[in-house]
Parts: C-alpha cells; structure tokens; sequence
C-alpha cells in the first residue's frame, strides 16, 4: 500500500498549538475531543492532534524552556510528561489518551521534533533494535535554530533507520494515527532535511499502522514537491500562520505556487485556521489570550482559499469556547463537500485586488471571488471560462443565496478582505 492511501482525501482535525501553546495537558485535550465528537465530526472533523513539549513535565506557554529535562524512555524515545497527560502513568504513554480518542470515533494525532534527544546523545543512551547508541546517530551540527531538545539524526550512521523504527513502533502501539514533524520541511535559516523524511518514511511503512505524515515548519520549496509527494502526506507551504491579514494576502501567492499540486494523499499545507478563542497559553503570533483578529468577512476569505485550493483543515482554537458565527464555518456541507472532493483548484485571475479561483466537482465548478482591497467592489467570471450558460443555477455556499446566470459573467460585489464562493451547475 502507498503512503498516500493513508490520507485520501484533505485531513481535518483540531490541533493544541494556537491555543495551548507547548503546555496543553490531557483533560483540555480529552474535551476538544469530546466536543468534536458531539458537533464536528459529521461534517468530516476527525483528527486530535498534541502538539509539541508533550515530554516536558515544566512547559506553560509556547515559549521553550531551553535545556531542561525531558521525559524518555531507555530506548531514548519521549514520553508523555505524566504531570500534564496522567494516564500516561505506568509506562503507558499516549495509549489510554489515544483509546479514549477512538472510543469517539475519532482519530489521535501527535507532534514530534527532528532527531534524537540532546539528553539521549549525552549519557548514551541505548537504541532498540541496534547496538549504536543515542551518541553514535546523533548529528551535533544538525540543530533546530529555535528549539534546544535534539540534535538532528545523522541518516549515514548505523542505527539511524533503527531508532525512527522504534519511534514508531512505539506510536503504532500507542496507536497513533497522524503523526507532525517539525523542523523538517524547511524554512527560511535552513534547507529540507531530506535523509531525515527519508528515515521518517521508511518507518511509516515498517511500523504496522496507517499514519499520516505532516511536515512543518515552512516555506517548503516547491522545487521539492515530488520529493515531498513521494515521502509524506501533508507539508507546509508557510512558516507559522497567525491572524494578521498581511500573512493571509501572502497565501494567496502561494497557493498559486503550489496549485496543481494537491491530489489523493498529497496535501500541501496552508497551516493551521486561528480562528475562535486562541492565544489561551501560546504568546506567539503577537498577541495573547484573544478570539481571533480576523474580521469576519477575512475569515471567510481564509476558509474559501484553504478549502478551494484543498489545503488539510486544523482548527487552533479552544473548541469548547465556540461561538455560533465559528461554528458556521466549520459545519458548511457544501464548502467541505468541495474541499474534500473537488478537484482542478486553480487560479483564473487575478487582477489588482481582484482574485478568482475554480474547481471542478460532478456536474458542478466552483468559483470563489476574493476581494483583497480595502473597499467594497464588483468582482467578475466569464461564463465561458466557468463552462456555464445563461440561465444555469448557482449557490453561494456561505448564504446559500440561489441565483440564475445570466450572460455575460457572474459578477458580484464583494467586501474589503471579503469572498464568495459559489457552486455553479454545469454541463
């Protein structure tokens, strides 16, 4: 079976970090389930994913605490800090956790760092299944710039494709599902750490269960997307996205980068949706405990690009605190239906403030109309580009508004940092 069955079509889940930051504990985790599980999880939502430090008993915000203690096993692998994830006691690790997450027919996603622990590699500790140790694989001059735990893993050395083995093997018994590595895709202080992925992968496909592959940070370079495509199922187009509208006017640049490149298990990443209540215990992103900066009419925007162009959907906020407005853009059934079945997504124009996007689904094209300027004005499609004629029917999805074309082009006015996104009859 290829890696890219592993995830068919976009995942969408819930992850710890824009609210939570590095300190999430188990019980805040347990009720975001909980609450997909009652109100998400029909429309698709599936994915519960921990974020980073879940091995570091001290962490409380998404500030690192450079060179302190971590959690391990002899096998130099992480463990849940017991303090902050309980039922990890007795050696358990995330199994109880991810148990739990299942029994709601949902799915239990981790994050992970590149390489092995600093800690591992200074007292030698022992690899499973090798006789190297922690101190023979590590690779001192291959660091995270922005995180002290490990030391990257040299892929050259004996032992290198034996410790990921162990990662996850451990994960599989666990039984993780989703799997987030960072400091791996790239950024802008370093290149792709390719023999790593490669290690990563080979694990994947060795370890017994279906897990998805997520690699962070970015800007991935689009001059890997085969190696990307061939080794993982999501990577991230950007570094982290936060609720200022100049980094949301940015993804448009690069969902045009990256268009033509999404399809079956192959998913670049336009990043986490910081949307309802964030910032609870992360100080990232210039601000604090916060609902989401975005205007309305920008959330809008944010959730048409990532869902035309079919980026994975991870909501960062604290569920539990949803409001209705929220709630609307997450529980869409036509917007998730043409994110998790259109395909084709590209970009049709883009004149100054002006952008249109197309899709093609059965029997249908969706076309969203953006309005990136700071006034309110007219936006139009051709008819002929959108395969359309005069007097089709068309919804727009967010108002489920009805309308009949009508020649020459569908035309209409849209707010500053506004969209529509319409679902046309063709054919």
């Amino acid at each position: 079976m290829s890696h890219t069955a592993f995830a068919p079509t976009p995942p969408m889940g819930w992850n710890s970090w824009d609210c939570y930051g590095a300190a999430v504990t188990e019980s805040e985790i347990r009720g975001n389930a909980e609450y997909m599980a009652a109100h998400l999880k029909e429309y698709g939502w599936e994915y519960i994913v921990v974020d980073i430090q879940w091995y570091e008993p001290g962490a409380y915000s998404s500030q690192y605490r450079p060179f302190v203690p971590l959690e391990m096993d002899e096998y130099s692998r992480l463990l849940p800090a017991v303090n902050r994830f309980p039922s990890a006691a007795d050696g358990q690790g995330f199994k109880p956790l991810a148990d739990y997450v299942h029994s709601l027919g949902l799915k239990f996603g981790i994050h992970i760092m590149r390489g092995i622990p600093r800690q591992a590699a200074h007292a030698a500790t022992a690899i499973k299944g090798s006789s190297a140790t922690a101190r023979d694989i590590a690779h001192p001059n291959s660091i995270c710039p922005w995180n002290t735990d490990m030391y990257g893993v040299d892929a050259a050395k004996e032992g290198a494709q034996a410790y990921y083995n162990s990662l996850f093997e451990l994960y599989a018994q666990w039984g993780v599902d989703f799997v987030k590595v960072d400091d791996i895709a790239a950024s802008r202080l370093y290149d792709t750490h390719q023999p790593e992925i490669e290690l990563i992968h080979n694990a994947i496909m060795n370890c017994g269960r279906p897990i998805v592959l997520s690699l962070s940070p970015g800007p991935a370079p689009v001059e890997y997307a085969d190696f990307f495509a061939d080794h993982a199922n999501m990577w991230r187009m950007t570094d982290d996205f936060w609720d200022h509208w100049s980094l949301l006017l940015d993804m448009f640049d690069r969902c045009e980068r990256w268009q033509g490149r999404p399809a079956p298990g192959i998913w670049p990443d336009c990043d986490m949706l910081p949307l309802g209540h964030i910032g609870i215990r992360s100080v990232d992103g210039g601000g604090a405990d916060r609902w989401t900066r975005f205007t309305p009419d920008e959330q809008v925007t944010m959730m048409t690009l990532w869902s035309i162009f079919r980026s994975p959907l991870f909501f960062g906020g604290e569920l539990r605190d949803n409001d209705a407005w929220t709630n609307s853009l997450l529980q869409n059934r036509g917007v998730l239906e043409m994110h998790s079945s259109s395909t084709g997504a590209r970009l049709v124009s883009r004149s100054g403030d002006r952008v249109v996007w197309c899709a093609d689904g059965a029997g249908v094209r969706y076309v969203a109309l953006f309005n990136t300027g700071e006034e309110a004005q007219s936006v139009s499609v051709s008819l002929q580009e959108l395969n359309a004629s005069a007097g089709a029917s068309a919804t727009e999805l967010w108002s489920g508004n009805g309308l009949t074309l009508e020649a020459p082009s569908l035309t209409a006015v849209i707010p500053p940092h506004g969209a529509a996104l319409y679902r046309v009859q063709i054919g």
